[in-house]
């Protein structure tokens, strides 16, 4: 199933590029109400969705909002690809390199990015695997990580390089605000056989800079929600953004930055694209 958020703040399912309201599902609540308090909801949505009688609303991607606005932490991986890591001309870690962005970045799929030129002049997009925790985990193994996945999305990791490499920590340069286009839409992972396995990129302005597999993450999302969760509790509703492949602005010779006029798409195999233009905030 996929789920989004209108901006009209409906929780909604969609189906065929159509909208069904949950509350016209039998659930009254948020998009992270759902995900929060998914004890056999999911199912029931699904036996609703079975004998829904209407056809839905036509709605497109302009229509969603961020399909949950304010989790309680986005937890953001660096280096997660073997090839990022040797443009980027670091070294491989040996554990995921975990930073946070914070939630008041996050956009829709088609809002503007709004680059603030008097702080930044080198801002980078970097398409990511969103994954959605959909019940608590804490000490988990590999083995029961995906068990606690409630679904997955797409997000643009957009970063002011220079704020980042100044600051000589991330969470600046990664959480100006508009900085995290998240959606169009969470697809629930029974519809996701193997997260490993889903085609990932990035254009600007209709030239494709990021082309790659989730295959190629050196910690698959397994790995990386059992770790996680032996630092800290993984609440449902919390997001991971799972790092990005090669391709990166700041890595290009010369380097590729974001400036207002442009416009960039992030996709992900199955799931969908983020449209999203640039502008001077």
């Amino acid at each position: 199933m996929k789920f989004t958020t209108l901006k009209d703040g409906t929780a909604t399912a969609i189906v065929n590029e159509t909208s069904i309201p949950l509350s016209d599902l039998g659930f009254e609540g948020s998009l992270l109400d759902l995900i929060k308090n998914n004890n056999g909801q999911l199912s029931q949505i699904e036996q609703q969705l079975e004998q829904h009688s209407g056809t839905g609303t036509s709605v497109s991607t302009k229509d969603f909002a961020a399909p949950v606005r304010r989790p309680s932490k986005i937890v953001a991986i660096g280096l997660n690809y073997m090839d990022h890591a040797d443009e980027s001309q670091m070294e491989v870690p040996d554990t995921p390199l975990v930073f946070t962005k914070f939630t008041s970045s996050i956009i829709s799929a088609t809002d503007t990015i709004k680059i603030p030129t008097d702080l930044t002049q080198e801002v980078d997009y970097e398409v990511e695997l969103g994954v959605v925790i959909g019940k608590e985990a804490k000490n988990v193994t590999p083995e029961e990580a995906l068990e606690h996945v409630f679904g997955y999305t797409v997000i643009n990791d957009v970063s002011a390089r220079d704020l980042q490499f100044s600051d000589e920590q991330w969470v600046r340069g990664k959480s100006l605000d508009t900085f995290c286009p998240i959606g169009p839409v969470i697809v629930t992972s029974d519809e996701i056989a193997d997260p490993q396995k889903l085609a990932i990129g990035c254009s600007v302005n209709g030239k494709t800079l990021q082309e790659d597999n989730t295959a190629n993450m050196i910690f698959d999302v397994a790995t990386l929600i059992s770790e996680l969760s032996h630092s800290f509790t993984l609440e449902a509703g919390d997001i991971i953004a799972s790092g990005t492949p090669q391709g990166v602005g700041f890595s290009r010779k010369p380097p590729v930055y974001l400036t207002p006029g442009d416009t960039v798409r992030t996709w992900i195999e199955g799931i969908g694209e983020l449209v999203n233009p640039v502008e001077e905030a």
